[in-house]
Protein backbone atom coordinates (compact mmCIF):
# COMPACT_ATOMS: atom_id res chain seq x y z
CA UNK A 1 0.00 0.00 0.00
CA UNK A 2 1.22 3.47 -0.86
CA UNK A 3 -0.11 6.47 0.98
CA UNK A 4 0.74 9.97 -0.19
CA UNK A 5 0.49 12.30 2.78
CA UNK A 6 -0.71 15.33 0.83
CA UNK A 7 -3.52 13.33 -0.73
CA UNK A 8 -4.96 12.11 2.56
CA UNK A 9 -4.06 14.91 5.00
CA UNK A 10 -7.57 16.39 4.87
CA UNK A 11 -8.94 13.07 6.19
CA UNK A 12 -6.62 12.95 9.21
CA UNK A 13 -6.95 14.30 12.69
CA UNK A 14 -4.24 16.71 13.84
CA UNK A 15 -2.79 13.92 15.99
CA UNK A 16 -2.66 11.47 13.09
CA UNK A 17 -1.07 14.06 10.83
CA UNK A 18 1.54 14.84 13.49
CA UNK A 19 2.33 11.12 13.85
CA UNK A 20 2.87 10.74 10.11
CA UNK A 21 4.99 13.88 9.91
CA UNK A 22 7.06 12.60 12.84
CA UNK A 23 7.58 9.34 10.95
CA UNK A 24 9.31 11.28 8.17
CA UNK A 25 11.45 13.03 10.79
CA UNK A 26 12.44 9.67 12.28
CA UNK A 27 13.54 8.38 8.85
CA UNK A 28 15.47 11.58 8.18
CA UNK A 29 17.06 11.74 11.65
CA UNK A 30 17.84 8.03 11.93
CA UNK A 31 15.59 7.45 14.94
CA UNK A 32 15.24 3.75 14.23
CA UNK A 33 13.33 2.83 17.40
CA UNK A 34 10.62 5.44 16.91
CA UNK A 35 10.35 4.71 13.20
CA UNK A 36 9.92 0.98 13.82
CA UNK A 37 7.31 1.73 16.50
CA UNK A 38 5.32 3.78 13.98
CA UNK A 39 5.60 1.12 11.29
CA UNK A 40 4.59 -1.60 13.74
CA UNK A 41 1.59 0.54 14.71
CA UNK A 42 0.42 0.56 11.09
CA UNK A 43 2.10 3.47 9.34
CA UNK A 44 2.59 2.31 5.72
CA UNK A 45 6.20 1.44 4.88
CA UNK A 46 5.76 3.19 1.52
CA UNK A 47 4.38 6.41 3.02
CA UNK A 48 5.11 9.33 0.69
CA UNK A 49 5.18 13.02 1.56
CA UNK A 50 3.74 15.84 -0.53
CA UNK A 51 6.99 16.07 -2.55
CA UNK A 52 6.88 12.38 -3.41
CA UNK A 53 9.69 11.50 -1.03
CA UNK A 54 9.35 8.14 0.65
CA UNK A 55 10.74 7.16 4.01
CA UNK A 56 13.35 5.19 2.07
CA UNK A 57 14.41 8.15 -0.06
CA UNK A 58 14.80 10.34 3.02
CA UNK A 59 16.75 7.69 4.92
CA UNK A 60 19.05 7.04 1.95
CA UNK A 61 19.70 10.72 1.34
CA UNK A 62 20.49 11.35 5.01
CA UNK A 63 22.73 8.27 5.13
CA UNK A 64 20.70 6.35 7.72
CA UNK A 65 21.75 2.82 6.89
CA UNK A 66 19.98 1.12 9.79
CA UNK A 67 16.74 2.83 8.83
CA UNK A 68 17.23 1.80 5.19
CA UNK A 69 17.79 -1.79 6.29
CA UNK A 70 14.71 -1.80 8.54
CA UNK A 71 12.58 -0.51 5.67
CA UNK A 72 14.03 -3.09 3.29
CA UNK A 73 13.30 -5.85 5.80
CA UNK A 74 9.67 -4.67 5.86
CA UNK A 75 9.34 -4.91 2.08
CA UNK A 76 9.60 -1.24 1.11
CA UNK A 77 9.28 -0.54 -2.60
CA UNK A 78 12.73 0.44 -3.93
CA UNK A 79 11.23 1.62 -7.22
CA UNK A 80 9.42 4.70 -5.93
CA UNK A 81 10.37 7.92 -7.75
CA UNK A 82 9.82 11.30 -6.11
CA UNK A 83 8.46 14.40 -7.81
CA UNK A 84 12.00 15.39 -8.88
CA UNK A 85 12.51 12.06 -10.64
CA UNK A 86 14.83 10.62 -7.98
CA UNK A 87 14.91 7.25 -6.25
CA UNK A 88 16.45 6.15 -2.97
CA UNK A 89 19.28 4.59 -4.97
CA UNK A 90 19.93 7.89 -6.75
CA UNK A 91 20.00 9.66 -3.37
CA UNK A 92 22.50 7.15 -1.99
CA UNK A 93 24.67 7.48 -5.09
CA UNK A 94 24.59 11.27 -4.80
CA UNK A 95 25.70 10.98 -1.17
CA UNK A 96 28.30 8.38 -2.25
CA UNK A 97 27.18 5.96 0.44
CA UNK A 98 28.63 2.66 -0.71
CA UNK A 99 26.90 0.62 1.99
CA UNK A 100 23.41 1.93 1.28
CA UNK A 101 23.93 1.64 -2.49
CA UNK A 102 24.98 -1.99 -2.00
CA UNK A 103 21.98 -2.72 0.25
CA UNK A 104 19.53 -1.17 -2.21
CA UNK A 105 21.01 -3.02 -5.18
CA UNK A 106 20.82 -6.29 -3.23
CA UNK A 107 17.08 -5.63 -2.82
CA UNK A 108 16.46 -5.04 -6.50
CA UNK A 109 16.78 -1.26 -6.84
CA UNK A 110 17.04 -0.32 -10.52
CA UNK A 111 20.04 1.94 -11.34
CA UNK A 112 18.31 3.23 -14.50
CA UNK A 113 14.95 4.12 -12.92
CA UNK A 114 13.72 7.70 -13.08
CA UNK A 115 14.72 10.80 -15.00
CA UNK A 116 17.35 11.49 -12.31
CA UNK A 117 18.44 7.85 -12.10
CA UNK A 118 21.35 6.58 -10.06
CA UNK A 119 23.36 6.12 -13.26
CA UNK A 120 22.52 9.65 -14.42
CA UNK A 121 23.59 11.08 -11.05
CA UNK A 122 26.86 9.12 -11.01
CA UNK A 123 27.60 10.15 -14.59
CA UNK A 124 26.72 13.83 -14.13
CA UNK A 125 28.78 14.20 -10.95
CA UNK A 126 31.63 12.02 -12.30
CA UNK A 127 31.47 9.40 -9.57
CA UNK A 128 33.43 6.45 -11.00
CA UNK A 129 33.22 4.40 -7.77
CA UNK A 130 29.46 4.70 -7.81
CA UNK A 131 29.30 3.80 -11.51
CA UNK A 132 31.37 0.71 -10.78
CA UNK A 133 28.97 -0.30 -7.99
CA UNK A 134 26.08 0.17 -10.38
CA UNK A 135 27.78 -2.11 -12.88
CA UNK A 136 28.49 0.62 -15.40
Amino acid sequence: MVTRLGAVSHDLTPGELALLQATFDHARDGDLGSLVDHLDAGVPVNLTNSAGDTLLILAAYHRRREVVRALLERGVDTSRVNDRGQTALAAAVFRQDTDIVTDLLAHGADPELGPQSAVAIATFFDLPEMLALLGR
